[in-house]
Protein backbone atom coordinates (compact mmCIF):
# COMPACT_ATOMS: atom_id res chain seq x y z
CA UNK A 1 0.00 0.00 0.00
CA UNK A 2 1.10 3.57 -0.57
CA UNK A 3 0.80 6.72 1.51
CA UNK A 4 -2.26 8.33 -0.05
CA UNK A 5 -4.82 8.01 -2.81
CA UNK A 6 -2.66 10.15 -5.10
CA UNK A 7 0.43 8.03 -4.43
CA UNK A 8 -1.49 4.81 -5.04
CA UNK A 9 -2.97 6.25 -8.23
CA UNK A 10 0.41 7.36 -9.58
CA UNK A 11 2.24 4.18 -8.60
CA UNK A 12 -0.60 1.94 -9.78
CA UNK A 13 -0.71 3.65 -13.16
CA UNK A 14 3.07 3.33 -13.61
CA UNK A 15 3.12 -0.34 -12.57
CA UNK A 16 0.12 -1.15 -14.76
CA UNK A 17 1.90 0.61 -17.65
CA UNK A 18 4.89 -1.69 -17.18
CA UNK A 19 2.40 -4.56 -17.18
CA UNK A 20 1.01 -3.49 -20.55
CA UNK A 21 4.55 -3.48 -21.97
CA UNK A 22 5.23 -6.93 -20.47
CA UNK A 23 2.08 -8.40 -21.99
CA UNK A 24 2.80 -6.77 -25.36
CA UNK A 25 6.33 -8.17 -25.43
CA UNK A 26 5.52 -11.73 -24.35
CA UNK A 27 6.70 -14.28 -26.93
CA UNK A 28 5.03 -17.46 -25.72
CA UNK A 29 1.38 -17.76 -24.75
CA UNK A 30 2.32 -19.87 -21.71
CA UNK A 31 4.34 -16.93 -20.33
CA UNK A 32 1.30 -14.63 -20.34
CA UNK A 33 0.17 -15.18 -16.71
CA UNK A 34 3.60 -14.28 -15.30
CA UNK A 35 3.97 -11.39 -17.76
CA UNK A 36 0.62 -10.02 -16.56
CA UNK A 37 1.69 -9.90 -12.89
CA UNK A 38 2.53 -6.17 -13.06
CA UNK A 39 -0.99 -5.55 -14.37
CA UNK A 40 -2.32 -7.34 -11.29
CA UNK A 41 -0.05 -5.34 -8.97
CA UNK A 42 -0.98 -2.09 -10.69
CA UNK A 43 -4.70 -2.85 -10.51
CA UNK A 44 -4.29 -3.61 -6.82
CA UNK A 45 -2.84 -0.17 -6.15
CA UNK A 46 -5.46 1.56 -8.30
CA UNK A 47 -8.20 -0.18 -6.33
CA UNK A 48 -6.57 0.94 -3.10
CA UNK A 49 -6.73 4.53 -4.33
CA UNK A 50 -10.51 4.03 -4.40
CA UNK A 51 -10.37 2.67 -0.84
CA UNK A 52 -8.55 5.86 0.22
CA UNK A 53 -11.19 8.00 -1.49
CA UNK A 54 -13.97 6.08 0.25
CA UNK A 55 -12.31 6.65 3.62
CA UNK A 56 -11.98 2.92 4.21
CA UNK A 57 -15.07 1.04 5.32
CA UNK A 58 -16.40 -2.19 3.85
CA UNK A 59 -17.59 -1.12 0.41
CA UNK A 60 -16.97 -2.64 -3.03
CA UNK A 61 -13.45 -1.19 -3.35
CA UNK A 62 -12.40 -2.82 -0.08
CA UNK A 63 -13.78 -6.17 -1.21
CA UNK A 64 -12.08 -5.84 -4.61
CA UNK A 65 -8.80 -5.01 -2.84
CA UNK A 66 -9.08 -8.16 -0.74
CA UNK A 67 -9.88 -10.37 -3.74
CA UNK A 68 -6.85 -9.09 -5.65
CA UNK A 69 -4.60 -9.30 -2.58
CA UNK A 70 -5.60 -12.71 -1.22
CA UNK A 71 -7.13 -15.53 -3.28
CA UNK A 72 -6.12 -14.29 -6.73
CA UNK A 73 -2.30 -14.29 -6.26
CA UNK A 74 -2.42 -17.57 -4.32
CA UNK A 75 -3.83 -19.18 -7.45
CA UNK A 76 -2.36 -16.99 -10.21
CA UNK A 77 1.32 -16.98 -9.25
CA UNK A 78 2.01 -20.70 -8.75
CA UNK A 79 -0.07 -21.76 -11.75
CA UNK A 80 1.55 -19.06 -13.90
CA UNK A 81 5.06 -20.12 -12.87
CA UNK A 82 4.15 -23.77 -13.46
CA UNK A 83 2.81 -22.97 -16.91
CA UNK A 84 5.91 -20.97 -17.89
CA UNK A 85 8.41 -23.51 -16.53
CA UNK A 86 10.50 -25.83 -18.63
CA UNK A 87 9.27 -29.45 -18.56
CA UNK A 88 12.17 -30.60 -16.36
CA UNK A 89 11.31 -28.02 -13.67
CA UNK A 90 7.56 -28.53 -13.49
CA UNK A 91 7.64 -31.52 -11.14
CA UNK A 92 8.87 -29.43 -8.21
CA UNK A 93 6.28 -26.73 -8.89
CA UNK A 94 3.23 -28.97 -8.47
CA UNK A 95 3.50 -28.68 -4.67
CA UNK A 96 3.17 -24.86 -4.53
CA UNK A 97 0.43 -25.03 -7.17
CA UNK A 98 -1.61 -27.52 -5.12
CA UNK A 99 -1.12 -25.45 -1.95
CA UNK A 100 -2.19 -22.38 -3.92
CA UNK A 101 -5.44 -23.98 -5.06
CA UNK A 102 -6.37 -24.97 -1.49
CA UNK A 103 -5.31 -21.61 -0.03
CA UNK A 104 -7.19 -19.64 -2.68
CA UNK A 105 -10.32 -21.71 -2.03
CA UNK A 106 -10.15 -21.03 1.72
CA UNK A 107 -9.54 -17.32 1.19
CA UNK A 108 -12.31 -17.02 -1.40
CA UNK A 109 -14.74 -18.73 0.98
CA UNK A 110 -13.77 -16.35 3.81
CA UNK A 111 -14.24 -13.30 1.58
CA UNK A 112 -17.62 -14.59 0.39
CA UNK A 113 -18.95 -15.29 3.88
CA UNK A 114 -17.28 -12.68 6.10
CA UNK A 115 -17.04 -8.89 5.89
CA UNK A 116 -13.81 -7.17 4.86
CA UNK A 117 -13.09 -3.82 6.50
CA UNK A 118 -10.58 -1.08 5.83
CA UNK A 119 -9.51 1.62 8.26
CA UNK A 120 -7.39 4.64 7.36
CA UNK A 121 -4.64 4.98 9.98
CA UNK A 122 -2.65 8.10 9.19
CA UNK A 123 -0.61 7.27 6.10
CA UNK A 124 -1.55 3.58 5.86
CA UNK A 125 -4.73 1.57 5.55
CA UNK A 126 -5.38 -1.36 7.84
CA UNK A 127 -7.50 -4.19 6.45
CA UNK A 128 -9.50 -6.62 8.53
CA UNK A 129 -10.44 -10.07 7.23
CA UNK A 130 -11.74 -12.80 9.52
CA UNK A 131 -9.67 -15.83 8.46
CA UNK A 132 -9.71 -18.92 10.68
CA UNK A 133 -6.31 -20.51 11.36
CA UNK A 134 -4.72 -17.36 9.94
CA UNK A 135 -1.07 -18.43 10.54
CA UNK A 136 -1.67 -21.68 8.64
CA UNK A 137 -3.42 -19.88 5.77
CA UNK A 138 -0.60 -17.30 5.64
CA UNK A 139 1.96 -20.11 5.46
CA UNK A 140 0.03 -21.63 2.57
CA UNK A 141 -0.16 -18.27 0.82
CA UNK A 142 3.59 -17.70 1.12
CA UNK A 143 4.37 -21.28 0.07
CA UNK A 144 2.18 -20.88 -3.02
CA UNK A 145 3.34 -17.43 -4.13
CA UNK A 146 6.93 -17.00 -2.98
CA UNK A 147 7.63 -20.74 -2.97
CA UNK A 148 6.69 -21.10 -6.63
CA UNK A 149 8.92 -18.19 -7.63
CA UNK A 150 11.86 -19.38 -5.52
CA UNK A 151 11.60 -22.88 -7.02
CA UNK A 152 11.36 -21.62 -10.61
CA UNK A 153 14.03 -22.72 -13.04
CA UNK A 154 14.58 -19.18 -14.33
CA UNK A 155 16.98 -17.13 -12.20
CA UNK A 156 15.01 -13.92 -12.89
CA UNK A 157 11.89 -15.45 -11.37
CA UNK A 158 13.91 -16.65 -8.38
CA UNK A 159 15.21 -13.08 -7.97
CA UNK A 160 11.62 -11.82 -8.19
CA UNK A 161 10.66 -14.25 -5.42
CA UNK A 162 13.56 -13.08 -3.24
CA UNK A 163 12.70 -9.39 -3.78
CA UNK A 164 9.02 -9.95 -3.00
CA UNK A 165 9.92 -12.02 0.07
CA UNK A 166 12.18 -9.24 1.37
CA UNK A 167 9.46 -6.71 0.57
CA UNK A 168 6.86 -8.71 2.49
CA UNK A 169 9.12 -8.92 5.55
CA UNK A 170 9.98 -5.22 5.45
CA UNK A 171 6.38 -4.13 4.92
CA UNK A 172 5.23 -6.36 7.79
CA UNK A 173 7.89 -4.90 10.08
CA UNK A 174 7.05 -1.32 9.11
CA UNK A 175 3.34 -2.00 9.56
CA UNK A 176 3.97 -3.21 13.10
CA UNK A 177 5.90 -0.01 13.78
CA UNK A 178 3.03 2.09 12.36
CA UNK A 179 5.21 3.59 9.62
CA UNK A 180 4.18 4.07 6.01
CA UNK A 181 4.39 0.91 3.96
CA UNK A 182 6.95 0.51 1.22
CA UNK A 183 4.85 -1.85 -0.91
CA UNK A 184 4.69 0.64 -3.81
CA UNK A 185 8.45 0.50 -4.22
CA UNK A 186 8.49 -3.29 -4.18
CA UNK A 187 5.63 -3.49 -6.67
CA UNK A 188 7.60 -1.21 -9.01
CA UNK A 189 10.79 -3.27 -8.61
CA UNK A 190 8.84 -6.48 -9.13
CA UNK A 191 7.33 -5.09 -12.31
CA UNK A 192 10.74 -4.17 -13.71
CA UNK A 193 11.99 -7.68 -12.89
CA UNK A 194 9.05 -9.20 -14.75
CA UNK A 195 9.82 -6.92 -17.71
CA UNK A 196 13.41 -8.24 -17.68
CA UNK A 197 12.07 -11.79 -17.61
CA UNK A 198 9.76 -11.14 -20.57
CA UNK A 199 12.63 -9.66 -22.57
CA UNK A 200 14.97 -12.60 -21.91
CA UNK A 201 16.40 -14.41 -24.95
CA UNK A 202 14.07 -17.07 -26.33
Amino acid sequence: MCWSAAADLAAGSAVAGVGVVCVARVRRARDLPVAALPLLLGAHQLVEAAVWDAGGGCGPATTAWAVIALPLPALWVPLGVLLAAAPGVRRRLWGPAAVGVVTAAVLAYCLATRPVTAQVRGRVIGYGVDIPYAPLVLAGYLCATLGALLLAGDRRLRLLGAVLGAGALLCAALWRLEFASTWCAFAAVASVLVLGWVRRPA
